[in-house]
């Protein structure tokens, strides 16, 4: 049944989904998606709040109907899905081992492979709190699934760490089933999430907003009681003298998401460590020329509708791959951040075509600026930059060949615009 495939990609959230469309219109004969869960659609299956699909189709969707139309893309071009089957191992040459309750255990050998595995969020352990570990802690996305899914209200009274999208969106949500939210509290200096998150989940409800402060204990044996919170210094440590304790029942944890790469290591692919994810080319190529990544794996994007366009074009390029149709740059250029740049991706492109290269800045600014390139190769003019948005670039194809030769580095920077 798995045998002479194409494409393989592992993961059906929104990238994984996408990719198979994208290598399929690519010409790939067969193409085949594997998830580890019964149904497909990712982490977008439990969003069911309205604000996906607008760059895309235009309109505003949930996060079921998002899935819902690229499914109808994907069936109508002969994606195969192969659900209930979790990919247990990866191999160095882009094979790998899967594990389903009826087929047992098989080993899949595609031309290429696609990661999509999405990202997962950095839990309570990660962070540190002293205190104990009582009911009532959870990430929000977990929170999500219990709410929207399974029936379950994780609390009545509640905190929040961090202001994550999914945390700024579980506000509401928990608000409207009942809840009561005591604050939203953030480590830095600014949001994590979206202005227009801030202003419907948090300013429309009256919700109170901390930046510069942390929870810095948790109480509670059995059940989560309070939390202890301070506010920070520019080094982030507490400030003695400012803590106060919230009684509350449930801490809901928005610090972060993680790209998921344990496969990508087993692989042997390179990790960024900047991203987190695997270093890829414009092509969405990994290290290992057969294998190609996509989505939250490489790096978290804000919007799905990016996941989406970026999975398209890393199933175009594996099926492209393929069919022996990929060829390889006649020059590569690393790109890497300058002043005001936290991450970007790709860290590699050619001069074969326009690269798009998608970042993040490190710190907002809030008045109009630009993204520049050093030699000059590209520039985006921006209203204002906040590390809660990604913004792109894209870097000229001409410009690239007609650099000296001796010039293999692409600096990226973000500049006030005087």
């Amino acid at each position: 049944m798995l045998k002479d495939i194409d494409v393989a990609i592992i993961g059906a959230g929104p990238a994984g989904i996408a990719a198979g469309v994208g290598a399929r219109e690519a010409g790939a004969e067969r193409v085949v998606v594997f998830e580890r869960d019964w149904d497909l659609g990712g982490i977008l299956q439990q969003c069911i709040h309205p604000g996906f699909g607008l760059h895309t189709f235009k309109e505003e969707l949930t996060g079921p109907e998002y899935v819902h139309r690229y499914l109808e893309r994907a069936h109508r071009a002969g994606v195969q899905f192969v659900t209930n089957t979790m990919v247990f191992h990866m191999e160095e040459d882009g094979s790998f081992w899967t594990m389903n309750p009826e087929r047992g255990i098989e080993h899949v050998t595609p031309k290429a492979t696609v990661l999509a595995m999405g990202c997962r969020e950095r839990p309570l352990g990660a962070l540190g709190i002293p205190g104990s570990r009582p009911a009532g802690i959870y990430t929000a996305g977990t929170a999500q699934r219990f709410v929207n899914m399974e029936g379950y209200m994780p609390g009545k009274r509640v905190v929040v760490l961090g202001s994550g999208d999914i945390g700024l969106i579980m506000v509401r949500r928990m608000i409207l089933e009942g809840a009561k939210v005591e604050g939203v509290f953030e480590l830095m200096s600014w949001p994590g999430g979206l202005r227009r998150n801030i202003a419907q989940c948090l300013d429309d409800y009256g919700v109170p907003f901390y930046l510069d402060h942390t929870v810095t204990k948790v109480h509670g044996k059995d059940r989560l009681e309070a939390v202890t919170v301070a506010q920070v210094d520019q080094c982030k440590r507490p400030i003695p003298g400012t803590e106060r304790t919230i009684e509350c029942d449930t801490l809901l944890l928005a610090v972060g998401l993680i790209p998921e790469n344990e496969l990508s290591r087993m692989a042997g692919v390179e990790i960024h460590p900047m991203t987190g994810g695997p270093r890829v080319n414009q092509f969405l190529q990994t290290s290992k020329p057969n294998v190609f990544a996509a989505g939250n794996v490489v790096v978290v994007y804000d919007l799905v509708d990016w996941v989406s366009a970026e999975g398209v074009r890393a199933g175009e390029n594996a099926a492209r791959y393929a069919l022996g149709r990929l060829g390889a740059p006649e020059r590569a250029f690393q790109v890497v951040p300058g002043k005001g740049v936290r991450l970007l991706s790709p860290q590699v492109v050619g001069d074969q075509e326009d690269s798009t290269v998608f970042l993040r800045v490190s710190e907002p600014v809030e008045r109009r600026c630009r993204i520049v390139t050093k030699p000059h190769v590209g520039a985006t003019n921006l209203r204002y930059a906040r590390p809660g948005e990604m913004n792109e670039v894209v870097l000229r194809a001409k410009a690239l060949r007609e650099l000296p030769l001796d010039v293999t580095t692409v600096e990226v920077s973000v500049e006030e615009v005087r």
